[in-house]
Parts: C-alpha cells; sequence; structure tokens
C-alpha cells in the first residue's frame, strides 16, 4: 500500500503497533526458549529496525533485539539529514551517490513523507570562498540536481538549486557577515524530522508485521542458529533459536563476530539555542577551509535550537555506549562557525553537544598500514557471512538504511533457503505516513504531524482527555506531556532515559534535561502503572 491509499486520519495508534513493556514481557518470555523464528535480528538502530521490517514484510517470523533501546548508538546521532549523495558524486562514488539519491526519494515520495521534508541550504560567498570552489560547488549542486531526475524525485518534491543575490542571502540567513559577501548558493537535501523518530516507525511498522521488537535484550553470543542473551532488566539468561541471524549492531558488529573490523569515525554537533543565530528560515553550508567537498552544517530544528555539524575523526581503542565530545571538536565547529557570522558564537553559547559513531568497514590489508582519514573511506556498505553462517551487514549510512536492511534479508533468505519473495520495502509506508496533501488536512498541529504523521490526531487528543495533557514538558520546549504518555503506551519507552533522550530530543541539552526529568518520572510511573 503505498501512502496515497493509506487512511488520512486514524483514531488510536496504527493496530498491532504498539509497542509497551507488557508487550514487551509476553513476547520475551515467547522467544527466549521458544520455537525457532525465520530471523533473529540483532542490533535496533535503523539498520537492523529496517532488516527486521523487511523480513516481516516478506512473511517471515522475526524477533528483534537490542541491548540498550531503539536507536540507543549511532541512528540517534546524525545530522538529521537524508542526503542524496552529492559528496559520494564529487568523489567518483556513483553507484553510491545514485543509491543515496534514490533511498531519498524513497522515503521522501513513498515511505516515510510525514518524517523527511525538503530542506533548504544556503552556502554563502564569502572571502573565505574563492570564485573558483564557488563555481566547483555550483557545479556539484547542479550535479545533485542530475541525482534528483536519476533517481526519479518530483520536482515538487525536491526544488532546483539557484543562485541568490546578496540581499538574498541575507534574507535566509540574516546572522552572516555581509562584509566581502557576494550573494549565496541556494541547494536542497532530505531532512528527517528526527532520526530516532524514524527508527520508532520502522520498529513499530515491523511490529505491525508480526514482528517481536525486544529491547533491553544483549546478544552475549552468537552463531548461525541463534543467539545467547540476557534480559538486561532481570539478569536472565536464555537461548533464541533461528534459522538465521542478522548482525546489524553497527560500531559494535566486531564484538559479536570474529574477522569484522571496524573503523569509527566520529562525528560532533554542537547544540545552541535559536535566539541565539536569529532567524534562519534556511540551513547553512559553511566550506570548510582546505577541503573541496566536507561543509559545516547549521541546521535549523524548528524546536528552539540549532545544531551545527560535524566533525569526521577516526577513533581508537574500545567503543563507548556514548561517545564524549572532545573539546577540539567543539573549538573547530565554533570556528568554522566563526568565520561567516557577523557575531561570533562563544564557548558559553553551546548548550549542549554529541557525537555518534560511524561504522566503517576498514577494509585495508592487514599490515598494509590504515587510511590517513575517515573522511576517505568509502560509504559503502557491505553484507559479510561469517563461516558459521551469521550474516553482517555493516557500512553505509543512514540515508541508504532501507537497502542495506534489504541486501541483508537476501542474504538470509538465499543462505538458509528461506521461504521468501522479494522485498516490498520500496512502497510500504511506515507508521504515520499518508500522501502530504492529507498530512495537511489533519486536525492536528504541524509541529505533531511531523513527528507522528496520521497519528497526530491521535497523540492531540491524548492530551485532551488530561487536565495537564497539553502542557509542555518544560518551558520553551514544545514537546508535551501527551508525547511522553504516548511514547509509554505506544512507542516502547521503558524509563526516563528512553522518554528524553530517544523518543524526544530535550535530553540533548542537559539543563533542560535536568528539569524534565521529574516530569518524566511521574509520567513514566503513571503509565507503566495503568499497563499492570
Amino acid at each position: 500500500m503505498s501512502p496515497t491509499s493509506s487512511p488520512a486520519h486514524a483514531a488510536g495508534p496504527v493496530p498491532g503497533s504498539s509497542l509497551s513493556a507488557a508487550r514487551r514481557t509476553r513476547e520475551l518470555a515467547e522467544t527466549v526458549g521458544g520455537a525457532e523464528v525465520d530471523v533473529l535480528v540483532v542490533g535496533l538502530g535503523a539498520t537492523g529496525a529496517g532488516a527486521a521490517l523487511d523480513a516481516a514484510a516478506r512473511g517471515l517470523t522475526v524477533a528483534a533485539i537490542d541491548a540498550h533501546d531503539l536507536a540507543f548508538g549511532t541512528s540517534r546521532w546524525s545530522s538529521k539529514l537524508i542526503h542524496g549523495g552529492l559528496r559520494y558524486l564529487a568523489s567518483g562514488q556513483l553507484d553510491v551517490a545514485h543509491e543515496s539519491a534514490v533511498e531519498r526519494g524513497v522515503l521522501m515520495e513513498r515511505t516515510a513523507p510525514h518524517l523527511v521534508s525538503a530542506q533548504p541550504f544556503v552556502l554563502p560567498l564569502t572571502p573565505l570562498v574563492p570564485r573558483a570552489q564557488a563555481a566547483l560547488a555550483w557545479a556539484g549542486f547542479r550535479a545533485g540536481d542530475t541525482l534528483r531526475l536519476a533517481a526519479r524525485t518530483a520536482r515538487a518534491t525536491l526544488p532546483r538549486p539557484r543562485r541568490l543575490s546578496t540581499a538574498e542571502t541575507r534574507h535566509l540567513a540574516p546572522a552572516l557577515r555581509t562584509d566581502g559577501l557576494r550573494g549565496g548558493l541556494l541547494s536542497w537535501d532530505g531532512r528527517l524530522t528526527d532520526d530516532a523518530r524514524l527508527v520508532t516507525a520502522l520498529a513499530r511498522t515491523a511490529a505491525a508485521r508480526g514482528a517481536r521488537i525486544l529491547t533491553r535484550v544483549r546478544a552475549l553470543e552468537l552463531t548461525g542458529s541463534g543467539a545467547r542473551v540476557r534480559d538486561e532488566l532481570t539478569g536472565e539468561e536464555g537461548e533464541i533459536r533461528a534459522r538465521a541471524v542478522i548482525n546489524a549492531s553497527g560500531v559494535w558488529a566486531g564484538e559479536l563476530i570474529d574477522g569484522i573490523r571496524i573503523r569509527p569515525s566520529r562525528g560532533t554537533h554542537l547544540v545552541l539555542r535559536a535566539e541565539r543565530l536569529g532567524s534562519l528560515p534556511a540551513g547553512l553550508h559553511i566550506p570548510i577551509p582546505g577541503e573541496t567537498n566536507r561543509f559545516v552544517l547549521v541546521l535549523p530544528q524548528g524546536d528552539g535550537r540549532v545544531y551545527v555539524g560535524l566533525t569526521d575523526e577516526p577513533v581508537d581503542g574500545p567503543v563507548p555506549d556514548v561517545p564524549e565530545v572532545p573539546e577540539t571538536d567543539i573549538g573547530f565547529l565554533l570556528d568554522v562557525l566563526g568565520s561567516v557570522l557577523d557575531t561570533p558564537v562563544h564557548r558559553d553559547d553551546v548548550v549542549g553537544a554529541f557525537a555518534g559513531l560511524r561504522p566503517l568497514l576498514d577494509t585495508t590489508p592487514e599490515g598494509s598500514g590504515e587510511p590517513s582519514r575517515t573522511a576517505d573511506i568509502s560509504r559503502r556498505h557491505a553484507v559479510l557471512t561469517s563461516p558459521d553462517g551469521v550474516i553482517t551487514v555493516v557500512g553505509g549510512k543512514l540515508t541508504t538504511y532501507r537497502r542495506m536492511a534489504e541486501d541483508a534479508v537476501d542474504a538470509a533468505v538465499s543462505a538458509r533457503r528461506l521461504q521468501a519473495g522479494p522485498s516490498p520495502t520500496t512502497t510500504l509506508p511506515l507508521v504515520g505516513a499518508t500522501a502530504p496533501a492529507r498530512l495537511a488536512a489533519l486536525a492536528a498541529p504541524a509541529r505533531l504531524v511531523r513527528r507522528y504523521g496520521t497519528e497526530a490526531e491521535a497523540v492531540q487528543a491524548l492530551g485532551a482527555h488530561d487536565a495537564h495533557g497539553q502542557e509542555p514538558v518544560l518551558p520553551g520546549h514544545p514537546v508535551t506531556r501527551a508525547e511522553l504518555l504516548w511514547a509509554v503506551r505506544h512507542e516502547g519507552a521503558l524509563d526516563a532515559a528512553d522518554l528524553l533522550d530517544r523518543r524526544t530530543r530535550i535530553g540533548l541539552v542537559p539543563e533542560d534535561r535536568a528539569e524534565a526529568l521529574r516530569t518524566a518520572d511521574e509520567i513514566l510511573g503513571e503509565a507503566l502503572a495503568g499497563q499492570n
């Protein structure tokens, strides 16, 4: 079913899609020590949740586990962009660029138009951008539009790039320094409302197809026929038997399977209050000095915050659950940002920061040395099969999660001779998806529609049933108490961190997180009590 044929609105959650503590307890008991499933997926980031959906949509029985929560790892630390592949085109990776453009179109026009929309970007032509570099950037944006055409994404979805006058540039980015400004270049790309919400939608859509989505379940050992697991809430251990096992644990993939070499790359973003930069109708591409196709991005979020990112630095040693942000990354981003602003942003203006680790596949022969920069490692994904049959999918990027998931399930179906047809996920709408015209007609605030799609009216109604449901969780931030309640009842949130750090992004600012924690605990307690 395409988004244009899905219902214009719903009185409640999509049938069968609700994730809750009660459902987790029931399905965990059925799965551990229970009947063999067709596919076990380990990891519930975008690729793992996508693989669970892909397999379930083919009619296979699926269990998907994660040691933590949905989108706990890399999938919540991105730039929230769905890229068209321009950077890969510039480096000669035509296949990766085309794949990115195709997958961007799938998300924007078919599977998640409520979560992914067009984002304008301005590249300001300052004295630090020589005319030759500006010409190269313009050629790149034109090439990106050719990619859009090749991917068959409509012009109405992504407008064409164009040159901007100085006045137009200043209108779209009033904070820019005017000295020597000679206009700008306007381009468009896909923007996610929230990367963690994409993962939640994937997991819930998979659940509606019968997949068992089990968070707080750690894989202790993987084999081609299943896994030894531990319930992180109770400490109990057991076995999950499966005909095929897909390892989609990202930067941790090499810890579960021998022979997988991951070279993590750290991408850091800063969080600023929106008022610090003033009105920003568009994002910014700020060229990094000395680089031809890398930029610092300024990304307005529409929730009173702006993200500034990102770095691309190699990370050595053990992989942490939550990466730290070094001061060197913060200083680098502030320096590049300050190169174009009328009033520089200072360290005290940074109210939060986050870093994600890209799970880049290291393909250099052992002993031959490593690439000098992780920025030079290909973003191609790979599907690898271990000697005992575990299928690992690694590399790639958020934009191409669906294709990565499809390739992994294809490998599982082929290797284990599972009875399943081709993937249907290029046309399978995620929970909340419908045509843009129907989204616009929903009787709910636009902000809720961008986050919940067709379920926005149900979230709004939930708030109306509670005397305080429509109140913000904290002053100055748009998230309401009803959204936290919805997250516990229907989106599998089990604790306050799930609510503040992933179902919403309040936790990206430590000060805001501390202020909202009491309310989150209060709502969590009430909602979980109602499930018992």
